[in-house]
């Protein structure tokens, strides 16, 4: 004979609850807090912007190539690098290393920007450069997750997650984050946990839209009649939303939350990619004519973020695609550490075109002023040689630049020494370039918070200043 089932799995949820020192009340009084930080730290900023554009660079653009031209590199070129070289990723340094790009300068401002980048150099009264960017890492990986969400390793929210959650959703029918990608590209080095939302509600990481698939994301197209999966879900939401009482687990309601984001954008997701009613002017601008199977797929990319924006998506990054000249199926497609002119030449020409066409449409539609789009990589690359035609990792001085959401345009923050090796002036982390987006938001970064394992966590963490001179 089984014995007798204990009382405590007899007491009735309310009895349960009513025992409970804690109980959902204060579940959901947590639950509030954590909604009522978001909602207050975007209550005491005028936001110049309600949408970000991130075209991150993986792999580490080098900035003397770039954005911040150095005329002593080729006077000193093949010289010996002047006082103390640090440690790099490989350690096999040369000498000094002078530019194979020249540098023209470009708008009403005057902005130098070299042969690289021809057409964003059009667009360079658009542009706030920063030339004094530093990290504390000099691993791809670590450098990713730095970058993203202000830690060296995984576990933690990326930008785009805080965003989303810091701002809510604009658009009921879509994700507040999306990564865009192109069939044959990879995610950053650290893999998809630079996406993540870490400790925030699942529904604010980042779905990842392949931008030249039939299907952008994969079983998007539904396999049952709507009215068919409508009954399944409110089914499943019943179960889950039982199993939430009892298990107290926030995630839970989270998931609920995916699953009803998830059956809208069965409809919203393939016709927000669909690029066929895009005229060929736009298709042009883009870069989507390009011959060049990379530009062309990048410039896909490029436009589909200017869509999804315009729909109201909160924050869209791009990924770059790795040339066969560069490296096949690389996930730093920018980190040359030999042969850095073919390389950098190849990587440029896949994202010159489009990024420049995003600019100018963005300008052209009014959503200039309201969308800040950031690019960056990173670290940068180091003035003297790796061997004798490439540039290691350099995380101590390199460039980034943002543009629309109240960026005051034609501008140059910081600087490094002459030979582009360290920052000097203006020193800026990537934690005052989070700050400052933030606060293009309306978001105080020091508010913007989530308690989790005891501690209140931020994207700056402990740190942060916003970067005042580069705004309006």
């Amino acid at each position: 004979m089984s014995a007798e089932p204990s009382p405590h799995y007899l007491a009735s949820r309310r009895h349960w609850l009513k025992s409970c020192s804690s109980g959902f009340g204060m579940l959901a009084l947590s639950s509030l807090q954590h909604r009522l930080h978001a909602a207050q730290a975007n209550l005491s900023i005028q936001p110049k912007a309600t949408k970000v554009i991130l075209c991150y660079m993986s792999g580490g653009v080098s900035h003397v190539d770039s954005f911040d031209p150095k005329p002593e590199l080729k006077k000193r070129h093949g010289q010996a690098m002047p006082g103390k070289v640090e440690k790099t990723q490989f350690n096999n340094n040369g000498s000094i290393f002078g530019s194979p790009f020249a540098f023209n300068r470009y708008g009403e401002s005057g902005l130098e920007v070299s042969d690289l980048f021809p057409e964003i150099g059009k667009c360079a009264d658009h542009l706030a450069v920063v030339r004094s960017a530093t990290t504390t890492v000099n691993e791809h990986s670590q450098g990713n997750y730095v970058a993203h969400t202000g830690f060296p390793f995984l576990g933690h929210p990326s930008a785009g997650a805080w965003i989303s959650y810091g701002l809510g959703s604009a658009n009921e029918n879509l994700p507040g984050f999306v990564v865009l990608q192109s069939d044959g590209g990879l995610p950053p080095l650290g893999g998809a946990g630079v996406f993540s939302s870490g400790y925030l509600p699942a529904q604010h990481q980042a779905s990842i839209l392949q931008s030249d698939r039939q299907e952008p994301i994969p079983h998007i197209q539904p396999a049952q009649a709507a009215d068919m999966q409508r009954r399944q879900l409110d089914f499943v939401a019943q179960i889950d939303q039982s199993f939430a009482a009892q298990s107290r687990n926030q995630q839970v309601d989270a998931a609920i939350k995916n699953y009803e984001t998830a059956f809208r954008m069965q409809t919203s997701v393939p016709e927000v990619c669909d690029l066929s009613d895009e005229t060929a002017a736009t298709h042009k601008l883009y870069g989507i004519d390009d011959p060049d199977p990379m530009t062309a797929a990048y410039g896909k990319q490029a436009l589909l973020a200017r869509k999804l924006v315009e729909k109201g998506v909160r924050f869209v990054e791009l990924s770059c695609l790795s040339p066969a000249t560069v490296a096949p199926a690389s996930s730093h497609p920018w980190d040359q550490h030999g042969n850095l002119e073919t390389g950098h030449r190849a990587m440029a020409h896949e994202v010159d075109r489009p990024i420049a066409g995003l600019l100018q449409d963005l300008d052209a539609r009014g959503l200039l002023d309201e969308t800040l789009v950031v690019f960056t990589g990173e670290f940068g690359r180091t003035p003297f040689s790796q061997g004798s035609a490439g540039r290691d990792h350099n995380p101590f001085g390199f460039s980034m630049w943002l543009a629309g959401g109240g960026v005051k345009g034609g501008t140059v923050y910081g600087a490094t020494d002459e030979l582009g090796y360290h920052a000097v002036e203006n020193p800026c982390t990537f934690y005052d370039l989070w700050a400052t987006v933030l606060h293009q938001l309306g978001i105080d970064h020091e508010q913007l918070t989530f308690r989790s394992g005891g501690r209140d966590f931020r994207l700056t963490d402990v740190h942060g200043n916003v970067l005042h001179d580069i705004l309006v």
